[in-house]
């Protein structure tokens, strides 16, 4: 070949990859939303934002590598935020504050996934000792995160101010803006915008795109609650992944152990890698056979849900609460299900499709409907059926459409219902199956010779025991609060609150609900 048509044939190679990169670039619009907010931004700034969209794909490899990264934890970042009430669009500004490195750490000594400094991450609940640093748990540190924007909205009332003042703290924010974006809906972007909200504006367009672009090899974060105090190498053989696997993903083990307590352990699962706990000598496999077993199946406590976030001080109205991450309302009375749609102004028609009701059912006082479409699956894997449960109960619990509870079950009527029987929420029951049915383990019964006030109680009390020298009394949760921090507030072991309590090992709690407690 011609030297002259080999460098014709290399320039337009290069030109065409480059075409081909600025092609996949996304371009800064000059409207877009925010939150709640409508953004009309300024040429000016759409070009400056634009500059740092480009810069952040410059690199190829190092975009896919932090998008990588994006498509791992922002499913859970986006959780914690919704679950605190929090706009989930403010992902974004994760990724902008340590690219999603666990134990990062800034020139200010800010450290972790959200770049939280000592002092501000103890005030949000966060602990932070020799043993544990939950700023390096995306869940433990979105959640703080969460707490602080929602505290500093309710002084700024302005989703664009209150994501500055992450930066600047709140006495900064009020002191830069004033009151020239309390509650406002529309901003205008321009020249004098705060630069750190450019920036994060520059991540979302980069990154809102990468999501459905990159998703890698499929893998994705797994979360399995372990108790301490244990090893990395134990875990290891237990989850079927490395001990540097595990040390990797799990940076607020600060030591490379785990302390005693209960924690999220979090693993990569990709391929073939187990969902939970492989099965071992001493943990015999579930069984698929209809046959009553005292095996408990793994499955979130059903008094876990349906979880409720947002406003529930305006919980009868609507745009205000979620429900199991769906848009729900609280019925304030007992009513018709026309009065209540007529109150949340919504045909009601679509009340009742939305909530699988028929037309001459009413609606109770307290109950939580649905005001957007349930979805085919649940969160949870199973429900253990209990007494006077009914199939379109189960499915409002869980925010599961009736029809798909009823098919994946290969169950018709609430006749058929067991208490016991454990119904799947998320994979179809096969062809054949029988629904399994599990039993709680029957405690032995007390000798002759021994009467009830004659019993020793325990350090760990069960659910319907109070040691004598003890007295009851109960702590609505809040906001932020975790078993741990609960059961610090009060002198209990987290163990102890849980048993009290009835919760699983999936440690679920949630805003407002009433928690047994013993005060000694």
């Amino acid at each position: 070949m011609k030297p002259q048509l080999r460098f014709q044939l290399l320039f337009f190679l290069l030109f065409s990859v480059s075409t081909l990169l600025q092609a996949q670039i996304p371009q800064v619009p000059l409207e877009m939303e925010f939150a709640d907010l409508t953004l009309r931004i300024h040429p000016q700034a759409q070009r400056e934002i634009q500059l740092d969209v480009d810069a952040l794909y410059r690199s190829a490899s190092y975009f896919k590598l932090k998008a990588d990264r994006v498509n791992l934890y922002l499913p859970i970042v986006e959780r914690e935020l919704r679950s605190q009430g929090v706009p989930d669009e403010l992902k974004y500004l994760v990724i902008q504050e340590s690219g999603l490195i666990s134990d990062a750490v800034s020139t200010s000594n800010a450290v972790g996934f959200w770049q939280f400094k000592q002092g501000t991450a103890e005030e949000v609940g966060l602990r932070v000792d020799p043993q544990v640093d939950e700023r390096k748990s995306i869940v433990a540190s979105t959640r703080g995160a969460a707490l602080y924007l929602k505290k500093h909205q309710n002084v700024l009332n302005n989703w664009m101010t209150a994501l500055v003042s992450y930066q600047m703290g709140l006495g900064g924010a009020k002191a830069y803006f004033g009151n020239q974006y309390t509650g406002q809906k529309v901003v205008v972007v321009d020249r004098n915008t705060h630069w750190y909200f450019k920036k994060f504006l520059a991540h979302k367009v980069a990154y809102q795109s990468s999501l459905a672009i990159f998703t890698s090899n499929g893998s994705r974060l797994s979360e399995v609650q372990i108790q301490g105090p244990t090893s990395f190498a134990s875990l290891s053989k237990q989850f079927g992944v490395s001990e540097a696997h595990l040390v990797e993903f799990n940076k607020w083990a600060v030591n490379g152990r785990v302390p005693a307590g209960s924690f999220t352990l979090f693993y990569v699962k990709s391929g073939g890698l187990p969902e939970g706990p492989v099965a071992s000598q001493t943990q015999p496999a579930q069984p698929t056979q209809t046959a009553p077993t005292t095996v408990s199946p793994t499955y979130k406590p059903a008094n876990s849900y349906p979880k409720i976030s947002g406003n529930t001080t305006k919980a009868s109205q609507r745009n205000q609460i979620l429900v199991n991450n769906l848009e729900g309302v609280q019925a304030p009375a007992n009513s018709t299900t026309s009065e209540l749609s007529e109150e949340i102004g919504m045909r009601e028609k679509r009340f009742l499709k939305l909530n699988d009701l028929p037309e001459t059912e009413n609606v109770d006082q307290g109950a939580y409907y649905y005001t957007e479409k349930k979805r085919p699956s649940a969160e949870a894997d199973t429900h253990v059926v209990e007494a006077g449960e009914t199939l379109w109960s189960i499915s409002q619990k869980y925010g599961i459409r009736l029809a798909s509870l009823k098919s994946k079950n290969r169950i018709r009527k609430d006749a058929d219902l067991r208490p016991g029987m454990v119904l799947n929420l998320k994979e179809p029951r096969k062809r054949g199956e029988e629904i399994p049915v599990y039993q709680e383990p029957v405690s032995a019964p007390l000798t002759p010779a021994t009467s009830p006030s004659q019993v020793t109680t325990s350090p760990t009390q069960s659910k319907e025991s109070t040691p004598s020298s003890a007295t009851e009394s109960s702590h609505t949760v809040r906001a932020g609060e975790t078993l741990f921090s609960i059961s610090k507030q009060y002198g209990l072991s987290v163990e102890e609150l849980k048993q009290l309590n009835g919760i699983g090992s999936q440690n679920l709690i949630t805003v407002g609900q009433k928690l047994r407690i013993l005060i000694r």
